[in-house]
């Protein structure tokens, strides 16, 4: 195939600018940490409910879809640490008339749908579990964290160092994964990606792990925490894996190659967040299960 110089610019150009909002929104601020996650949550269910309509060949009406997406916003509120609030009134308090506000609009759609059928109904409600929880999770992770682990008791210097390393650890991953699968790699990971390798993916894997130790102990200068974020960042990998081959088996069941095209070149939100919709919950579940916090 001949290189594409133009595709290419596209391709950089868009990449940089994605690389320039997720890093101002993840470090500027918690308010602006805060717009950019409600930005990719209603991105992603947006697409999400695009790929049911394909997939189960229907159409969900524009209440059915806020009222879903305003449920599920109102799990993220749920998840937001003390340290969201304004003149002492914490934003979590504004997830129950959220949820109402969502739950109202979304019997307004069911009562505007002459004949609800079960099945894309029960699908589009999984993406409360699919996509709000996960970064409901993500906005949980957002905080100081004072962790001790056994005789060791460091700090994580910034509150969303916990989403850089998750994020740090998938786009290593990825990176390694590519270049290993495309020298070394033979054997199909599964028919939903035939791209994808088991070469690639377990070099991937540990490349990651290896650089994330790497730095990890430089900056922390201690064993026993790198061992810990190197395990972190193996859960981080292996889970987000298993959600790039979720999204690409919903795309393949809706026939289409990306799930939007809000980035030229890359595809829309869930095909750039599949991975941490499953890695969130991973490694927050192995963060409150083994840090004392």
């Amino acid at each position: 195939m001949a290189f594409n110089w133009k595709t290419f610019q596209t391709r950089t150009f868009t990449a940089i600018i994605f690389a320039a909002v997720m890093l101002t929104g993840l470090l500027w601020n918690k308010w602006s940490f805060l717009v950019l996650f409600s930005i990719i949550h209603f991105g992603c269910w947006w697409e999400y409910f695009n790929l049911l309509e394909k997939i189960h060949r229907t159409v969900y009406n524009l209440a059915t879809r806020i009222g879903l997406m305003l449920m599920g916003f109102s799990i993220m509120l749920v998840f937001c640490g003390p340290i969201f609030q304004i003149n002492n009134y914490q934003l979590r308090d504004l997830s129950f008339p959220v949820a109402v506000a969502g739950l109202v609009i979304l019997a307004l759609g069911i009562i505007l749908t002459n004949n609800v059928k079960l099945k894309p109904f029960g699908s589009a409600a999984l993406g409360l579990l699919y996509i709000s929880l996960s970064w409901g999770l993500a906005m949980n992770l957002y905080k100081e964290m004072n962790i001790h682990i056994h005789d060791t008791y460091f700090v994580m210097p910034s509150r969303s160092n916990m989403i850089l390393m998750i994020i740090m650890s998938i786009w290593i991953n990825d990176t390694m994964a590519y270049i290993v699968g495309s020298m070394i790699g033979k054997r199909p990971l599964s028919k939903i990606s035939p791209k994808k390798t088991w070469e690639g993916t377990i070099g991937g894997v540990i490349l990651s792990v290896v650089v994330v130790g790497l730095i990890t102990f430089f900056g922390f200068n201690s064993g026993s925490v790198t061992i810990y974020i190197m395990l972190l960042a193996a859960i981080a990998c292996v889970a987000g894996t298993f959600g790039d081959l979720l999204e690409s088996k919903l795309k393949r069941m809706a026939g289409v190659k990306d799930s939007g095209n809000i980035m030229p070149g890359h595809g829309g939100f869930l095909d750039r967040f599949d991975s941490l919709l499953l890695a969130i919950p991973a490694v927050w579940l192995y963060v409150f299960l083994v840090f004392v916090i």
